[in-house]
């Protein structure tokens, strides 16, 4: 925010930051934004399905496109709503979104169609609970209820029911659909899943009213909020509202404008805060309904360049205000909000107890709610009871005659079934289980770890007890880990995973597993023996248990004898505790306590996340017995319950239907989309399964009789292939390596394809594995597949790349909806009887229609068009950005393809240049038409001359000029598009020229398509394409040569700047791939880097480069090298190779497995049951010197650079890299999972690694990431707010759309976690600083589970939690917390990166503010010499840095020293900011007071001196610094703001605004602020700008 108002803001922070919060009263709403006009009716060129989308956008946004796209979003509103009661605007400008933290910036990326990863679960969040239910759809007559929240969908066109649901084992909150025909509900219940991964788990309530609301902060919320509305087929308002406090206004479809259904009932104003939502209850809320614009499909991700077709649909995510008068057919809607109600519980053998519950919710979530209880939890089979009546699991609470409050619910014990007692049993174990964590190191049941609560010790909310503690500051021991301190060399790794206290789980039993005389024999049987368990208590008695139908007890059995009789006394039990109880005190005793942890911890240490993350370091554990996971093991219970009918999943059954569902409007996309997501994560967990499964060799190939890398393999469904190059299928391409890297591309294109999502187009579900050295490929099965030949089935595209070719009429009119948010252009092609044939596709994506009808398009490996910077052609000549960059350069494979990303920031960059040209033609047509110079000033075109005219007073006319001329180019478009003959040719000239200089493929409008076959080996071209195909080859070439010449150099720029700050591997190549930039350009940016003027700016891009250079090109080293190894080798070979890799140890030898075991008769037999044809034992041979050899060729034949060294330590030494730090990278990319525990690279006398250390190796996995497209819409607009200011409807946006997220994903996901930090970012500067904790601690919880504990996100999770606990006054555990990000980093990068300094000038004033002076000048200077280093040494950032240093030297009472320092700030302001601004002005006064300080001081040593003991001292003001003053600093190095505005700033900037609006008017012809005005707007915001989150409008005022 220009620097003016940069000096106001930090004068007021102290006595802004504890202001009251402004009051909530019930009626103050966000006035509700209304409609935009709907425009997509009248677009001519836009394709049917197109129009029906709704908000579907029919493009996948990517970086570039949406950079713009947040450019647009409106910059109007009412600022005085903004104002707090105070007249204070906050503004929040260094973004805790930054992209910079690399990987999960997705979000403010709007990086929609990229990496994210996933979940589960129905768990809502805050203000809306967490229950889902399960509406029926009324289309369907059969009624199939899911379990626990999943909701089950049922697609009425055909019979099945696709429930999206639950595997005991995994996703909390639902259930694997099966394909019962018409089974009805019983057969897809079962409690049987465990509440320890439930969704629904309670966590005990505030004494008293337990409330099953999980993550509500325990027990507050009101039963309204629970319930997260129901996402429901809407047909009439009336008979159909639901629960509001999800936001879900209900509207009638029908009374959609212009007949199309996207009426979009969410509306913010509904996702109150809690409180606020207490007081709203049952009031009737009359809401204008919201729609979403029809613009958000075009803008988002086809670039602005849509909007001269038709009308402009620039219109933001609703935001423009449109006229009210626009739209007649405004709806009222009401919305009842329903309240909860109590009902008493009465179970056997406790108090009875009251439980809150909601009328949406299902009696099967009171099940869940009493499994998870600490009390009830033992129970699982029982049913409810009203008045003696059972009632039914489905039926929802309201439909249940006679339940009301108070009602009394019985809880009635039922008999056993075997289905019942193994649920049971399974129950049981896990909740002996619950706290042990080696399911999450072993990456199995979608567990993962969470440190968090180490360092806060318990929960941040228990904030009775632990506040006191922190304002009494003589107990904080501040003392951090000797390996923390700022200059440590030593980076330990058993710190990484410190030992919970809760892990070493107090053993209830030792063992408790099946016996072996099940099944009973029949005589047994038909005295109601169920079945048998075997039990050790810690008292080691040995006991045989039967379980029987009235319950469990003890028999006479032994484990020789068989005695099924009942032991005397034999305990008869309902339940296996109650057993367990009686035989065995330290069970009783342990038990108890077991559950009284478990139910503590915070939900989200609990919950599965909706994809396996695993853990590249563990800890020893010891292996304990275990029925259940032995049983899992060996049956093939794959994420579905033996109790759901048909068994294996179809999986392509369901992957379909879910995409079928109806989406027309806000519930059913919500429907629609959970689906989808819920069946993506089970089928990534069972594909990633089945593909370890054929690696180890534990599936049978279909066609068993062919040699080994042919072979292919179907198991659960699913259709495994591995990554060879079969039947010489890719020999023109490259053969293996080709063949290695089609699978990705392939999955790549699936993405997209679904990202467009047309109706009626099908894609296989994609998931490509890489285990062990393989890539497997696993798909679904497309119906009808296996019995035909291909030659038959393939009926558009080609088997053969191109030699034959077939098209089809259906196809090309399906592939057509997506070829222009794809930007693939129609073209035709010869066959190999010279016939042409069209396509809408590249050659070798083939359409096959399954036996069900369907329209399957696979192979996508070629969606995108080639790079033609690795793929030299004869004859064709490079432009020369390329050939001086060394391209075009040969590549190992032809299938080098531009990122999506590439080709929407290419084709973004053409439009503004078809802009420009445009205009400069009109203004010079104009300038020949009007002598008129006073017109020529004004650039006034009738329509719009008054508007015009009076902004050209205000502002430069020559920008003016342009920004008319590029108005009226807009216009002017549009009518040539629509064709209506009124224009003059001079002007269709104009286009037509502009059209042709930017190779647009139409004369009348800007449209750039790539032709995806240009340059593909085997593709013939008629010759009356001629022309057109010297188009495509230009647009090609200038393609690669914008990469080149604007990609790299502007991230290298982004990196200079800092708003991109990747912090290991994975954050650079997503910063990377967001600008386009293949990971194959990698060595050509770090070159760039080196010829970088500012190239010491840059030493931690160069060094995250360096280091991501070596371990992939050792990745692909160890790749072919673990082909080459036996099962039984397999833990020596990985030692092996790490060895040569990081250790210093010049000669390790490799362990073979010990000769005894390796026959050698047998050796020679099974050789060909290894997929690798080399020998064995070949890999026992690397020597490091080969390896490091092999690696730098690598780098230089793959990423053309040249590497500068030996050896590992080498490399570290000239590279200044770290090996630890290469260790986590290379295990990462490879899967491998080391032993925890401190290791010696630079041992000469041993090697680094045994074969004890190597504890696993995990897959790779890459899969399609679905996306909640309403949630993210309302991110953005939430986000879009907030950076205009209006942090209250932000903040409503925001919830809204974590709503959202939540209907869709469950509880884990990182955009959700992205969702939790700015929440709690507005939650901190409107003043509440609890709640801002309570969301910051879930976002690092799930940042830890959903990323990894040490990725870069969770590092800055764990900072921004610092700041609020600081400000909550929990001294010692936000120091914790610090130190714990530092420990991070310094493992992750090493101590020099520009983060650093900003972790350690935290950590120096936290430190500062409880007077550890020392410890805190050592963080200090250390921020000091980071900043100097990284921004310059005349950077504000460092002048700030140099105050900071001058305060602790003056609490030191070392004055000398803080003059210095304040000097050297001193300077830099005058220098930057110039006398007379506040800074400066500040500093001065600073800089008296230390020297009236110092002058002090010297009297007082002066009399001492003269005067010995008895002299006069004058008391000395030495203070400790006030924690308001501490925390006033803390928010200006986070770059919290508080800026406060005077009555005239707020008239300045009404003004401005309304200014803003008569310019937004005058654009009507374009309701969207043109190009150029966009980026004034941002040049305007541009210098408060450090991170792309919030650049700060107010700042023109």
């Amino acid at each position: 925010m220009g620097n003016s108002l940069f000096a106001n803001c930090c004068r007021h922070v102290t006595d802004l930051i504890f202001q009251t919060r402004s009051s909530n009263s019930p009626d103050e709403r966000s006035p509700l934004l209304p409609k935009p006009p709907t425009s997509c009716a009248v677009c001519p060129e836009m394709p049917e399905a197109a129009q029906c989308a709704g908000p579907y956008p029919d493009i996948i946004p990517s970086e570039a496109v949406t950079g713009s796209l947040q450019k647009c979003t409106e910059y109007i509103g009412d600022l005085s709503e903004a104002k707090d009661e105070e007249g204070t605007v906050t503004v929040c400008d260094k973004s805790c979104l930054r992209p910079a933290a690399g990987a999960a910036g997705p979000l403010q990326q709007a990086e929609a169609s990229r990496v994210v990863g996933v979940l589960p679960a129905d768990l809502g969040e805050g203000p809306a609970g967490l229950v889902d239910h399960a509406q029926s759809l009324e289309a369907c007559q059969s009624c199939v209820k899911p379990e626990d929240g999943g909701l089950a969908h049922r697609s009425c066109r055909r019979d099945e029911h696709v429930a999206a649901a639950d595997r005991a084992d995994a996703a909390p909150g639902a259930h694997p659909a099966g394909q019962g025909r018409g089974e009805g509900r019983a057969a897809l219940v079962g409690p049987d899943s465990m509440p320890k991964r439930r969704g629904t788990a309670a966590s005990p309530g505030s004494p008293g009213t337990p409330s099953p609301a999980l993550p509500a902060s325990a027990g507050k919320t009101p039963p309204a909020q629970r319930t997260v509305g129901s996402p429901v087929p809407l047909g009439k308002v009336s008979s159909k509202a639901r629960d509001a406090s999800t936001g879900f206004v209900v509207t009638d479809p029908a009374a959609c404008p212009s007949g199309r259904s996207s009426c979009d009932p969410g509306s913010p104003a509904q996702a109150l805060s809690s409180k606020q939502q207490q007081q709203k209850k049952r009031k009737k809320k009359k809401l204008t309904h919201l729609e979403h614009p029809s613009g958000v499909a075009l803008m988002n991700g086809s670039g602005p360049h849509e909007s001269l077709k038709g009308e402009k649909d620039a219109r933001q995510n609703g935001h423009e205000e449109a006229d009210p008068g626009e739209d007649g057919n405004d709806q009222e809607v009401i919305v009842i909000q329903d309240t909860g109600f109590t009902v008493k519980i009465y179970a056997p053998g406790i108090e009875p107890f009251s439980l809150q519950v909601s009328p949406q919710e299902m009696v099967q979530e009171i099940h869940q709610v009493l499994m998870d209880r600490e009390d009830t939890c033992h129970r699982t089979c029982f049913s409810l009871q009203l008045d003696g009546n059972v009632l039914d699991n489905f039926a929802e609470l309201k439909t249940i005659e006679g339940l009301q409050e108070g009602s009394l619910l019985k809880v009635v014990e039922e008999p056993y079934t075997v289905r019942e007692a193994r649920i049971h049993v399974r129950h049981i174990r896990d909740l002996l289980k619950s706290l042990d964590p080696s399911d999450a190191f072993n990456g199995v049941d979608c567990n993962s770890l969470s440190f968090l609560s180490v360092f806060t010790e318990g929960d941040l909310g228990d904030s009775g007890k632990r506040k006191k503690k922190g304002t009494e500051m003589e107990q904080i021991d501040c003392t951090p880990p000797e390996h923390i301190l700022p200059g440590s060399k030593e980076r330990p790794l058993c710190a990484l995973q410190p030992q919970n206290r809760d892990w070493k789980p107090l053993q209830c039993l030792k063992v408790l597993t099946m016996s072996g005389w099940n099944p009973p024999p029949g005589n047994r049987k038909m005295h109601g023996d169920l079945m048998y368990l075997y039990v050790i208590t810690v008292e080691d008695r040995h006991v045989s248990i039967t379980a029987s139908t009235r319950g469990f007890y003890l028999n006479q059995s032994t484990a020789y004898n068989f005695n099924p009789k009942p032991a005397n006394p034999s305990f008869l039990s309902h339940s296996l505790v109650e057993l367990l109880n009686q035989i065995s005190p330290t069970f009783k005793k342990n038990f108890s306590a077991l559950q009284k942890k478990r139910v503590q911890r915070h939900p989200f240490e609990r919950i599965a996340t909706p994809f396996q993350v695993y853990s590249w370091t563990a800890p020893q554990a010891e292996h304990a017995m275990d029925c259940v996971r032995a049983e899992d093991a060996y049956t093939s219970r794959l994420g579905y319950e033996e109790h759901i009918p048909g068994q294996t999943r179809d999986w392509n059954e369901e992957l379909q239907t879910t995409r079928e569902l109806p989406r027309k409007n806000l519930p059913e996309r919500l429907l629609r989309e959970r689906a989808i997501f819920k069946v993506h994560s089970d089928f990534t967990a069972a594909a990633t399964r089945g593909a370890m499964a054929v690696i180890d060799g534990n599936v049978m190939a279909i066609n068993p009789s062919e040699e080994t890398k042919m072979q292919m393999f179907i198991w659960n469904n699913i259709f495994f292939s591995l990554g060879f190059d079969v039947r010489d299928h890719y020999k023109d391409f490259g053969g293996d390596v080709a063949a290695y890297v089609a699978p990705t591309n392939d999955l790549n294109g699936v993405r997209t394809y679904n990202a467009v999502d047309v109706e009626g187009l099908y894609t296989l579900g994609t998931v490509v594995v890489d285990y062990r050295g393989y890539r497997v490929t696993a798909q679904s099965i497309i119906p009808g597949i296996l019995e035909r030949e291909q030659e038959q089935s393939v009926i558009y595209g080609s088997i053969d790349f191109g030699k034959t070719v077939v098209s089809h009429p259906k196809y090309l009119e399906l592939l057509e909806k997506t070829s222009r948010p794809l930007k693939i252009q129609k073209h035709k092609v010869l066959n190999d009887k010279n016939e042409e044939v069209e396509l809408c596709s590249s050659v070798e994506c083939k359409g096959i229609i399954g036996n069900d009808g369907r329209h399957y398009i696979l192979d996508l490996l070629r969606t995108f068009p080639p790079d033609l910077n690795f793929l030299p052609v004869e004859g064709e000549e490079m432009p020369e950005e390329c050939k001086k960059m060394g391209f075009p350069k040969q590549h190992r494979h032809k299938l080098c393809c531009l990122r999506q990303e590439l080709v929407d920031a290419f084709v973004e960059h053409r439009y503004l240049l078809f802009m420009k040209l445009a205009a400069l033609q009109l203004m010079q047509q104009k300038a020949n038409k009007q002598e008129n110079s006073g017109a020529l000033e004004n650039g006034a075109s009738p329509e719009n001359g008054t508007a015009d005219s009076e902004k050209s007073e205000s502002e430069d006319g020559k920008i003016e000029d342009n920004v008319t001329g590029l108005d009226q180019v807009k216009e002017l478009a549009e009518t040539i598009a629509s064709d209506d003959g009124t224009v003059d040719p001079k002007s269709r000239e104009v286009i037509r020229n502009a059209c042709k200089a930017v190779g647009s493929i139409s004369d009348t409008s800007f449209d750039i398509r790539f032709n995806p076959d240009i340059f593909s080996p085997g593709v013939r071209f008629p010759e009356s394409s001629k022309e057109e195909v010297q188009d495509q080859k230009q647009l090609l070439k200038d393609a690669a040569a914008f990469l080149l010449s604007c990609q790299i150099p502007g991230l290298v720029k982004d990196c200079l700047d800092h708003t991109v700050l990747p912090m290991d591997g994975a954050t650079l190549a997503e910063a990377m791939h967001q600008r386009g930039i293949n990971m194959r350009y990698l060595g050509k940016v770090i070159n760039f880097i080196t010829k970088t003027p500012g190239r010491a700016q840059l030493d931690h891009i160069f060094k995250i480069g360096i280091s991501e250079l070596i371990t992939r090109s050792a990745k692909h080293i160890f790749k072919t090298y673990l082909q080459g190894v036996e099962l039984s080798g397999l833990s020596a070979a990985i030692s092996h190779f790490l060895n040569c890799f990081l250790s210093s140890f010049p000669n390790p030898i490799a362990h073979l497995p010990a000769d005894e075991l390796v026959s050698k008769k047998k050796n020679k037999k099974r050789k060909n049951r290894n997929l690798g044809n080399a020998d064995n034992t070949a890999w026992a041979s690397m020597t490091p010197q080969e390896l490091w050899k092999n690696i730098c060729s690598e780098a230089k034949n793959y990423f053309d650079f040249s590497l500068e060294c030996e050896n590992a330590d080498q490399a570290a030494e000239v590279y200044n890299l770290q090996k630890i730090t290469l260790l986590r990278e290379i295990s990462l990319k490879t899967g491998v999972q080391i032993l925890l525990k401190e290791y010696n690279f630079d041992n000469r006398h041993k090697p680094t690694f045994t074969e004890e250390d190597i504890l696993n190796i995990f897959p790779v996995v890459k899969h399609v990431n679905p996306k909640a497209s309403d949630a993210f819409h309302f991110f953005q607009s939430g986000q879009a707010k907030v950076q205009q200011g209006f942090l209250k409807e932000g903040c409503e946006l925001i919830n809204e759309a974590l709503n959202l997220f939540n209907n869709v994903y469950g509880a884990m996901h990182v955009e959700i976690c992205a969702c939790l930090r700015l929440l709690a970012r507005l939650n901190y500067i409107m003043g509440d600083y609890s709640e801002a904790l309570s969301n910051q601690q879930k976002a690092v919880l799930m940042s830890e589970r959903v990323l990894g504990i040490e990725h870069p996100n969770t590092i800055q999770e764990y900072m921004h939690l610092a700041l609020y606990c600081f400000a909550n006054s929990q001294l010692s555990t936000a120091l914790n917390l610090l130190y714990r990000a530092r420990y991070l980093m310094l493992l992750v990068f090493g101590e020099d990166h520009p983060e650093m300094a900003l972790l350690d000038n935290n950590i120096g004033l936290v430190l500062h503010g409880v007077m550890e002076y020392d410890l805190s000048l050592r963080f200090l200077e250390n921020a000091l010499a980071i900043s100097s280093k990284y921004h310059g040494s005349k950077s504000l950032k460092v002048a700030l840095s140099h105050h900071l240093v001058a305060r602790v030297y003056e609490s030191k009472a070392e004055f000398r020293s803080a003059l210095q320092h304040e000097k050297e700030g001193y300077t830099i302001y005058k220098n930057q900011l110039g006398e007379h601004h506040e800074k400066t002005k500040e500093s001065s006064e600073y800089l008296k007071y230390l020297t009236q300080q110092a002058v002090a001081l010297q009297r007082t040593m002066n009399e001492i001196y003269k005067n010995g003991s008895n002299a006069n001292i004058m008391p000395l003001k030495f203070t400790a610094p006030s924690m308001a003053s501490v925390l006033e600093q803390l928010n200006i190095i986070n770059g919290i703001l508080f800026i406060p505005l005077s009555q005239k700033d707020l008239e300045n900037l009404k003004a401005e605004v309304q200014r803003r609006q008569q310019l937004q008017e005058s654009i009507k012809s374009g309701e969207q602020l043109e190009p150029e005005d966009k980026a004034m707007e941002e040049k305007k915001a541009e210098p408060s700008m450090p991170s792309a989150e919030s650049p700060v409008t107010q700042s023109s005022a």
